[in-house]
């Protein structure tokens, strides 16, 4: 009997250092080759842009994986799909219980970013708001401008004693219900 799945959820792929566009390369060409389309939706390496200093002073700007040795697959399980991934040269396997795979929790997909989330826009200048992603984590502020078209907010909040203004996409803060004791009220 076949363990089969309807809807498609992310899984993680563990690859041998330095295959990961390699295997996600031969993924996308098993799609195709197979008509897979329906099976296997998408394939992401999650990256970040960071600036390194070369020896010579100059900086440049680097795109650097988030997590080496992972590839990240959204797919309807099924044993088929099983063996025709973790056969696939430079993957080491699911990571789960005995190379089965375990879907994300949507927590996890959110914080890599794996999917462009479209948010609700129930934000307006003036509100609170704590991030809960990226560089500013943990960090508490107050809305001054909204930007629908990018899904990004302009930010107050106190970095170094300071009131500094920062961008934040929508889907890396989320709003402090009102009355909510923020961590910066409860220092004082």
């Amino acid at each position: 009997m076949a363990n089969v799945d309807t809807e498609p959820k992310w899984y993680i792929l563990h690859t041998y250092s330095g295959y990961e566009a390699m295997v996600k390369e031969s993924l996308l060409r098993l799609i195709e080759n197979n008509n897979l389309q329906d099976s296997i939706v998408d394939v992401k390496i999650p990256t970040e842009q960071t600036i390194e200093e070369k020896a010579n002073g100059k900086k440049k700007v680097v795109e650097r994986k988030l997590l080496p040795c992972y590839v990240f697959i959204k797919m309807i399980y099924s044993n088929q799909i099983w063996y025709l991934v973790t056969n696939t040269r430079g993957v080491t396997g699911f990571c789960g219980p005995q190379g089965r795979p375990i879907p994300m929790k949507e927590e996890e997909i959110r914080r890599l970013r794996l999917e462009e989330y479209v948010a609700d826009a129930d934000f307006e200048v003036g509100d609170r708001v704590a991030i809960d992603n990226g560089p500013l984590e943990g960090f508490v502020g107050t809305i001054r401008e909204i930007n629908p078209e990018t899904q990004r907010a302009k930010v107050s909040i106190v970095m170094f004693g300071r009131q500094q203004d920062v961008e934040v996409e929508y889907v890396q803060m989320q709003k402090v219900p009102e009355g909510a004791e923020t961590p910066e009220q409860s220092e004082s």
